[in-house]
């Protein structure tokens, strides 16, 4: 998994959506704007993902007044974003990233089982980047239902943005 100061190429293209700009092709540095919390699971509708962006819901507004914006990182593809998305009315992006470009550029694709079949997949981590990639931390296990909880304490102990008063 990366650490804390390297900068992945996050060059790669991505389907986006978000309840501002709708569905739209991009590359994923492109959404870096500021500060931004990364979240990655497998799927949307199943229940320990769906815990997960509910959980970022809830601390959402929370981020985004601290300057942090959010993305949510699944192997989903772009309709089932977009429905996911809109069902849900969530208040950040939602990536679709089938290839796991995201989790390959992180170094984080990892062995997983489920009904006895084990693959390969991203790991249910989270990161904190700066505007230009550059990892300010990772949460190399999500609890899903309490994610909020891990990402205000991260936040918490990173330095202050230069030039910024505050997180």
């Amino acid at each position: 998994m990366i650490k804390t100061g390297a900068k992945p190429d996050l060059s790669f293209g991505v389907h986006a959506w978000s309840q501002a700009d709708g569905s739209r092709e991009t590359s994923f540095s492109a959404l870096l704007e500021g500060r931004t919390v990364v979240s990655v699971y497998m799927k949307g509708g199943t229940p320990g993902c769906d815990r997960q962006t509910d959980s970022l819901r809830e601390c959402a507004a929370e981020l985004g007044r601290a300057g942090y914006g959010i993305i949510a990182v699944s192997r989903d593809g772009a309709t089932a974003q977009t429905r996911q998305g809109g069902k849900k009315k969530l208040p950040f992006t939602l990536v679709s990233d089938p290839g796991d470009l995201f989790a390959r550029a992180t170094d984080s694709l990892v062995e997983k089982s489920m009904y006895g079949r084990t693959f390969t997949g991203p790991a249910r981590a989270a990161y904190v980047l700066e505007a230009d990639g550059r990892v300010l931390a990772v949460v190399p296990k999500v609890d899903t239902a309490d994610h909020a909880a891990q990402l205000r304490e991260v936040i918490a102990g990173l330095p202050a943005r230069k030039g910024k008063a505050g997180a």
